[in-house]
């Protein structure tokens, strides 16, 4: 048994030796071989280079060939399987859901601008993606925990309705976010108007000033009814519906006078003027309101970070004095 261990130990380390020197050898032998070989091939043809230069552009072009019908081929996959499959599911999930709520997630999606970007049916399957995945996460979390059947039961349905609601808060602050990116650029944009109008160009010819050297929400939504009036709508049906789209007060009151300056045949300049200084007034009042707000926002951070130190710094001395006397 010895004799026989002993020879399977000589034979492990002479595989080991041998193994050693064979990696030696491709490692520090045959690199030196390859390029004496390479030396002699172009000293004996000087045209080799230039051929192996062109293999090697060829080569890169048909990688990039191959890499773009890779590309090509995993965009008709997303548009021939995974595209269809959520539409389907969309759909589906759209004939189930109430239309009140339906058209509340509508009017949240084309206020927040992302009606081309997240469509009805996606935005309701990412949904019911988000709230499957939180639901198979915490399951698998709560499983050995010590939770009767009532406890698990609505940890889960409260963790799987927080998941399925959670694209709903995101929508929700993405709309209050452009709602104000839209209220910080009314002023600006009117300022621009009353100033274009009264140098003597149009209601449109100013617009369409302000929409080529200007960006922004709502410079996007000055675009958007522009692009409507050209199709043929009515233009006061144009900034009624670009009013709905933004959802912001001084917005509706802007909208509101042009409409009523084309109806009564008032000066458009005039009227701009006036809707300026009162947005600009409007919006200083607003930003005031921002800052009175700002004490009572401080309070938060002052109780969750500051007051603790303080509490630390000027009563740990005191505790722990009457730690050593006791």
């Amino acid at each position: 048994m010895f004799a026989f261990l002993e020879f399977i130990f000589a034979v492990s380390v002479g595989l080991v030796v041998f193994l050693l020197l064979y990696a030696l050898l491709q490692k520090q032998v045959r690199p030196q071989v390859e390029v004496q070989k390479r030396i002699t091939q172009l000293r004996v043809n000087p045209l080799i280079e230039r051929q192996q230069e062109q293999r090697i552009l060829a080569g890169g072009q048909k990688k990039r060939k191959s890499r773009a019908i890779l590309s090509k081929e995993q965009k008709d996959f997303v548009e021939r399987t995974v595209k269809p499959i959520v539409e389907g599911l969309g759909d589906r999930l759209m004939r189930l859901t109430p239309k009140e709520l339906l058209q509340k997630i509508q009017r949240n999606l084309i206020i927040a601008g992302k009606q081309h970007e997240c469509p009805l049916p996606q935005f309701l399957f990412t949904s019911l993606l988000s709230g499957a995945m939180m639901f198979v996460m915490f399951y698998f979390l709560l499983k050995g925990k010590d939770y009767n059947f009532v406890q698990h039961t609505a940890l889960l349905v409260m963790f799987t309705l927080a998941g399925a609601g959670a694209p709903s808060f995101f929508l929700n602050i993405a709309r209050k976010n452009r709602q104000k990116a839209i209220r910080q650029q009314l002023p600006e944009c009117m300022d621009l108007l009353c100033v274009s109008v009264q140098a003597g160009l149009s209601f449109d010819g100013a617009l369409m000033k302000i929409t080529e050297r200007m960006k922004g929400p709502l410079v996007d939504e000055f675009r958007r009814m522009q692009d409507d009036v050209r199709m043929g709508i009515v233009r006061r049906t144009a900034l009624r519906s670009m009013a709905a789209r933004c959802d912001v007060q001084d917005v509706s009151l802007f909208t509101t006078s042009i409409i009523q300056a084309e109806r009564l045949g008032t000066s458009m300049g005039k009227t701009l003027k006036n809707q300026s200084d009162n947005i600009r007034e409007r919006h200083r009042q607003y930003v005031k309101a921002e800052a009175m707000k700002a004490p009572v926002k401080i309070i938060f951070p002052l109780v969750a970070f500051i007051f603790p130190a303080f509490f630390v710094v000027a009563l740990m001395p005191a505790i722990l004095s009457l730690m050593k006397n006791l």
